[in-house]
C-alpha cells in the first residue's frame, strides 16, 4: 500500500485486528497494519467511519460485506475497541484516528 502524505500532516499508521470469526472476511489474517492519510479530500481527519469504508474497499476479501457492515456502521454483534476501550467511550465512529492506535473488531455472534 502506498503511503500518501496529504497536506496537513504525516500519514497515520494504525493497527487493525479482527477476531471472533471476522478474520475470515479479511483473508484469514487477524492483524493488519494500515496507513491512512492525515487529511481526507474534504479536509477532515480520518475517523472510524472512514476506516470502516477503507477496510471494506481495501482489505475485505469476502463478498459478504453485511457480515461486518450494516447501514454504514458495524453490524450489531460486533464489538469495537479503540486502544482496549469500548468505542462507545471514545465517540464511536466519529473518533478521529491517531498514529499508533489499535482498533479491534470482535464478533460476538456465533453460529449454532
Amino acid at each position: 500500500m502506498a503511503e500518501s502524505s496529504a497536506p496537513g500532516g504525516y500519514p497515520i499508521p494504525i493497527t487493525v485486528e479482527f477476531t471472533g470469526g471476522l478474520e475470515l472476511l479479511f483473508g484469514n489474517e487477524r492483524k493488519h497494519k494500515v496507513v491512512l492519510p492525515a487529511r481526507l479530500e474534504n479536509g477532515s481527519s480520518p475517523n472510524i467511519s472512514f476506516l470502516l469504508g477503507y477496510l471494506v474497499d481495501n482489505l475485505m476479501q469476502d463478498e459478504r460485506k453485511d457480515m461486518f457492515i450494516m447501514e454504514d456502521s458495524v453490524r450489531p454483534g460486533v464489538l469495537v475497541l479503540i486502544n482496549d476501550a469500548d468505542w462507545e467511550l471514545e465517540g464511536e465512529d466519529a473518533y478521529e484516528l491517531q498514529a499508533g492506535d489499535t482498533i479491534v473488531f470482535v464478533s460476538t455472534l456465533h453460529g449454532g
